[in-house]
């Protein structure tokens, strides 16, 4: 029992302190890669591409003099899927700086995937209908 070897009890004590130590960093370490993060995605064939930050907004869009041949309302729903998309993105890059630091399977690794899934879900990865229409030729 650890009470009767005062020697014992100091290396466990030691053991954990180094432990904790170890989560700490690699917590914080996954925190500072996180934060990082940045997704991009492409629709209509190219035509429109967006980049999002590690919290889902969008930092730039970009749209190809090609999306003028697209109906407003088209254009509006490629943008919008292609955001999507990117913010899909996210989950998986977090997912990879989960499993290189703090691991897949700790508590911590669980509760920042699953934040992640649950707030950007993976996408369908269908072509819109203009990228079905551009490589038939239209």
């Amino acid at each position: 029992m650890l009470g009767q070897d005062p020697d014992a009890a100091q290396e466990l004590m030691h053991s954990w302190t180094a432990e904790l130590s170890a989560r700490a960093q690699a917590a914080a370490e996954l925190s500072d890669r996180v934060a990082t993060i940045a997704a991009s995605a492409t629709g209509a064939d190219g035509a429109v591409r967006v980049t999002v930050a590690a919290s889902g907004a969008v930092t730039d869009l970009r749209l190809d003099d090609r999306v003028q041949r697209i109906s407003g309302a088209e254009l509006a729903s490629i943008i919008m899927a292609t955001i999507a998309r990117a913010q899909a993105g996210l989950t998986e890059q977090v997912s990879i700086a989960v499993h290189d630091t703090v691991g897949v399977d700790s508590e911590t690794g669980r509760a920042v995937t699953d934040s992640f899934a649950k707030r950007f879900p993976s996408t369908p990865d269908e072509p819109d209908r203009w990228e079905r229409d551009a490589r038939n030729g239209w």
